[in-house]
């Protein structure tokens, strides 16, 4: 099937051509015209309001895609007209968004609401920047399935304590080892030099992602909507950010690292169900202790 026009704008060459090494590319031809749009339909602008917090996809002046968070009470984010979303935040201490949040800076962001399942993604352009925030004109708008979710609400702190120490680190040490190896739960941001940055959430049990050594993660990718927008972006710009959050202490650990996908052989093969991996080399970690304003309860699965 040839691409259609309307194809070839909703998805770039590289998801494209995921897309069609899945032997999917015609369904996501018909699929995504009519699932990703360039405004927030109500029930995901009411979505964003509700929520205490945001993941935010970002790039540096080199390129390089972080994946951040940002919090507030229920509200601190609202859509007040179908194109643009205002968040009345600012980044965290430590927060690599603090030196990229400016006005035609692309972002990507997760709206995601472990507790329900429920996720949408939007992504955009930083307009207004101030004292009290910013805003984002949106570019793409559209929904996620609810797999791979750890049920768990989070509950926003009005008098958390401050952020601890902010440490900059080449590799992983001993203790992000041990929280990655932890981990159910991390986000990934990546970027398409001209379609802007996408930010996106993996989950698994804990241990899904297994650490080689402290420059080196294996991340298994499973069976999903076939839109390949990590895996796309990953295809024409290999470097992504990751974000994982100790749920019980509050650290944040964010990892900028530079991937490479196997499709095939005895790797793949010991990962029950894994489609790819993700082999990931790690460039530089920015691990910021305690204190986020954030509290998570685990809840049965629905």
């Amino acid at each position: 099937m040839t691409d259609s026009s309307e194809h070839l704008a909703t998805f770039h060459e590289g998801e494209r051509a995921l897309q069609r090494k899945a032997g999917v590319g015609g369904r996501m031809a018909d699929i995504g015209p009519r699932v990703i749009r360039n405004f927030m339909p109500d029930q995901h602008r009411d979505f964003f309001a509700q929520l205490p917090f945001l993941i935010v996809g970002s790039a540096d002046d080199d390129g390089q895609p972080w994946a951040s968070l940002l919090t507030g009470p229920p509200g601190f984010a609202g859509s007040p007209d179908p194109r643009r979303l205002t968040v009345r935040a600012r980044p965290l201490p430590g927060s690599p968004l603090a030196a990229h949040l400016a006005p035609g800076a692309p972002l990507g962001l997760l709206g995601i609401e472990a507790h329900t399942r429920r996720r949408n993604r939007m992504n955009g352009v930083v307009g207004r920047v101030d004292t009290d925030g910013f805003d984002v004109r949106v570019e793409q708008s559209f929904g996620n399935c609810p797999k791979y979710i750890r049920t768990r609400q989070a509950f926003f702190l009005d008098d958390a304590a401050t952020l601890g120490e902010v440490e900059h680190m080449a590799a992983l040490d001993a203790p992000a080892r041990a929280q990655v190896a932890a981990a159910d739960t991390l986000f990934i941001a990546s970027r398409h030099p001209a379609s802007g940055v996408d930010v996106s959430h993996r989950g698994g049990a804990a241990g899904f992602v297994c650490v080689d050594d402290e420059r080196t993660l294996t991340l298994p990718d499973y069976a999903g909507n076939f839109f390949f927008n990590t895996l796309g972006n990953l295809q024409v710009d290999p470097r992504a950010g990751l974000l994982f959050i100790d749920f019980e202490r509050g650290d944040l650990l964010h990892v900028a690292v530079t991937a490479r996908l196997i499709w095939d052989g005895p790797e793949l093969a010991a990962f029950d169900g894994a489609q790819r991996l993700l082999r990931l080399t790690v460039d530089q970690v920015v691990r910021v202790t305690g204190g986020l304003p954030l509290a998570w309860v685990e809840v049965p699965d629905r």
